[in-house]
């Protein structure tokens, strides 16, 4: 067993019983489930709208290069500038580079899990920059030196007791302080931190390839401003992210936001075509892409997993998934949690160490049930158990208890010739420590149903 995988069993055991937080995330996604299915509502017919949209990511990934030069040429008539980045390292590489150059020492953040991906924060504060998150979700992970708890809302498992305690301690805010007082707090100190920035990064919810344009959604208002206000203005993405047209954000744009948070539209939509040109007064100077790759390509290699590379990050199947609303997204140990990610986080990781994600699912199907965009996700973690299987990245132990299943299965003498006490003597030693301390081991009847069918059907 690796150690993420130790790892994993350890937090998944503790979340699991911890009340507290299960009652917490309860209540939070709650909230959610109760807004999506109003905002679902709204929907003449919304199984036209999720076959439309996975067929376009479904033809973007497959034609994935041909988009993205597209995407390119575009964005670089514009005055723009894409940057390639292979590998994570090459994006940090990529993106210091431009910020030493612009002799920037102040950076805002509009919310974007690539940037969590390539640790953009550790890496520019080690380089001696200060580094500001302005969505106020991660701003306050970040005060508490954590990682995003959700794709969509990064500090699910806080309560707001958990939050004015944090201000109280950080900044001197009176205890018990309303969300009210702090998000005016919040409000006050970032926009002074907007004035003073040098470079605003943030990433993209789409890239529209016959316009060359970077599409951005968000709620707060601090996207607007964090490429705003900044000359130089980043974007950080991951390669596919792409859409073919302008006009498929019509059929994208409210499919994310009734299955992120349930609204027709989330309230603030921009389309950056690059930087500004003379005429205009406002936006940045200088705009860049960086486009990450960290993997994604050899995720084509794939037929059936690459379906995966199609998500729009709305977060839904986090919050259907049973295992996620068990034990909550740090458990994971990846940037990447529930369902979606459980699915591309061995492959952008390492099958070997991460492979037990795709292990940690009931296979219910209610992640492939809301999908946006229809991906098979279920179905997709038998894939990876598949190849996690075949590369033997699974113990031997496991392996030989699989196939003595397995041939049990398929020959029914087996099951029928040993007796009630031989057959839970094997229980008790083989699967003692697979149901675990807290549940109490099934004891196998002295007569099976077959053979009471025969009795009383002797005749």
């Amino acid at each position: 067993m690796s150690s993420a995988a130790h790892q994993f069993l350890e937090k998944a055991t503790l979340k699991s019983f911890d009340h507290e937080h299960r009652k917490r995330l309860d209540f939070n996604i709650g909230k959610y489930d109760q807004a999506v299915l109003a905002g679902k509502s709204h929907y003449r017919d919304l199984e036209l709208a999720k076959r439309r949209a996975a067929n376009i990511k479904g033809k973007v990934i497959n034609k994935l290069d041909t988009y993205l030069i597209e995407f390119q040429k575009n964005f670089e008539k514009r005055g723009g500038k894409v940057i390639w980045a292979d590998s994570g390292r090459d994006a940090q590489k990529e993106i210091l580079q431009i910020i030493k150059k612009a002799k920037a020492k102040v950076i805002v953040k509009q919310k974007t899990m690539v940037s969590e991906e390539l640790e953009i924060n550790d890496f520019l504060e080690k380089n001696k920059r200060e580094v500001f998150e302005t969505d106020l979700g991660e701003y306050i992970v970040q005060l508490d030196g954590e990682k995003p708890y959700h794709i969509v809302t990064p500090a699910m498992h806080k309560s707001k007791e958990d939050v004015s305690e944090l201000f109280h301690k950080k900044f001197g805010l009176p205890e018990n302080s309303p969300p009210e007082e702090i998000t005016k707090f919040v409000r006050e100190k970032l926009r002074s931190e907007f004035i003073r920035a040098d470079v605003g990064i943030t990433g993209a919810n789409f890239l529209i390839a016959d316009v060359g344009a970077v599409a951005l959604t968000e709620n707060e208002g601090n996207g607007i401003l964090t490429f705003s206000f900044p000359r130089i203005h980043i974007v950080v993405t991951g390669i596919e992210k792409l859409i073919p047209s302008l006009e498929d954000l019509d059929l994208f744009y409210p499919l994310l936001a009734t299955h992120g948070t349930g609204q027709r539209m989330t309230v603030y939509n921009n389309v950056l075509f690059g930087p500004k040109k003379s005429e205009e007064a406002d936006g940045p100077e200088e705009m860049y892409v960086v486009l990450v790759d960290n993997k994604r390509t050899d995720m084509l290699k794939y037929p059936e997993q690459r379906k995966a590379l199609s998500c729009i990050r709305c977060g839904a199947c986090l919050n259907e998934c049973p295992v996620y609303k068990s034990i909550g997204g740090h458990t994971y140990g990846t940037v990447y949690s529930g369902p979606i990610g459980s699915v591309i986080s061995p492959h952008f990781m390492g099958m070997r160490d991460y492979n037990h994600l795709s292990f940690a699912s009931s296979l219910c199907g209610k992640c492939t049930e809301v999908c946006p965009v229809k991906i098979p996700l279920h179905e997709l973690l038998l894939y990876n158990r598949r190849d996690a299987v075949t590369r033997k990245y699974t113990s031997f132990m496991w392996r030989r208890m699989v196939w003595g299943w397995k041939y049990a299965m398929l020959h029914r003498w087996v099951l029928d010739k040993p007796g009630s006490s031989i057959k839970n003597s094997i229980v008790r030693r083989f699967g003692k420590n697979l149901w675990g301390p807290r549940r109490m081991l099934p004891k196998i009847a002295q007569k099976s149903f077959k053979e009471l069918w025969q009795e009383q059907h002797a005749d």
